[in-house]
């Protein structure tokens, strides 16, 4: 299963658009970690690796990240823990 794939399943993820097949994993990476479950993320992190979604997460989160920065403020503290014990 891709990303893409696994996105369609939850277009509650990602409501305001039908165009899954053309969205960056940033994207996905974002929308799972803000309004998933624990067992959405768990299945990301199936596809895409501990280590992707870490690198993905880090790099969109940073204050300075250049883009949009949409991670709500606990969503990013304890994926900022969690990436940094198991990633």
């Amino acid at each position: 299963m891709t990303i893409n794939e696994f996105i369609k399943k939850r277009p509650h993820l990602i409501w305001y658009t039908k165009n899954y097949d053309n969205l960056d994993p940033e994207s996905i990476v974002e929308a799972v970690l803000n309004y998933g479950n624990w067992d959405d993320v768990q299945k990301m992190i199936k596809i895409l690796g501990i280590k992707k979604t870490a690198k993905i997460f880090r790099e969109k989160s940073k204050p300075s990240a250049i883009g949009r920065q949409n991670y709500a403020i606990r969503t990013k503290n304890f994926f900022t823990l969690y990436f940094n014990k198991y990633a």
